[in-house]
């Protein structure tokens, strides 16, 4: 557990309260299946700062499409404003890799389902941020094995937004667009900058990293209690809030 003068919050709490606070007012925030950190702080925002904000969080309750072809005409319109994002392999030029593992693509050592439409939405989505809850040398690489989805394009590839930040158990990095590069923005609570490098496949670069602020009592309490309750009666990752966020 990590220690705040308020309340003390798990890993997973920490994580989703710096995605909500990613999420804008009187925008379209989305995440696609699977996505429970995402998911719980969208809603969390929701609740605190983003009263007027539109969620999109697919197979649950909170999703106004039936297909996932509307959803996708809606990214390609330019509406959709922030995207959450992860993979199995994330580097240094914000790439991410869901779909498999070793040089030989023709016969990769490990083979993943993908993303679903997740590489055009990279592309079509104002902003994207991505996640991974673990931040190992393994997960945070120099070049991932093979490019799911690209962090940035030519210049002639037309392209409405792009990876804005990286989130992860440990850091905050932000996505350099002048040099198409994560770079360190923050650093959690009970983590040092040797830490991180020792646990980033790639050059960890700015001086000018502040440490991250902390999930505040009122983030907790609405995000444990009106929140968690929340997903539990509309079943959304119901099991999940119940267990991760207490």
């Amino acid at each position: 557990m990590m220690t705040t003068n308020m309340n003390t919050y798990n890993p997973v709490e920490l994580m989703v309260v710096l995605l909500s606070r990613e999420v804008r007012d009187n925008e379209i925030s989305a995440c696609g299946a699977l996505s429970h950190i995402p998911a719980a702080g969208m809603l969390l925002a929701k609740e605190l700062h983003a009263r007027n904000a539109e969620l999109i969080i697919l197979n649950s309750i909170f999703n106004p499409f039936k297909t996932s072809r509307q959803f996708h005409y809606l990214a390609q319109r330019g509406e959709l404003g922030l995207f959450f994002v992860s993979g199995i392999q994330i580097d240094q030029y914000a790439n991410y890799n869901l779909h498999q593992l070793g040089p030989d693509h023709a016969q990769p050592d490990v083979r993943f389902p993908g993303g679903y439409g997740g590489g055009l939405i990279y592309y079509a989505a104002r902003r994207s941020v991505a996640f991974r809850t673990e931040h190992t040398k393994r997960s945070f690489v120099e070049n991932v094995d093979y490019i799911s989805a690209a962090g940035s394009s030519p210049e002639d590839t037309l392209r409405l937004g792009g990876p804005s930040k990286v989130i992860t158990p440990k850091v905050t990095f932000m996505f350099n667009r002048k040099i198409n590069r994560l770079e360190l923005e923050s650093i959690h609570a009970g983590f040092t900058l040797e830490d991180i490098v020792n646990n980033t496949g790639f050059a960890v670069s700015n001086e000018h990293a502040i440490q991250t602020a902390e999930p505040s009592e009122l983030e907790l309490y609405t995000l444990r209690n009106i929140v968690r309750q929340r997903m539990i009666n509309t079943n959304t990752y119901a099991k999940w809030a119940e267990n991760s966020l207490n």
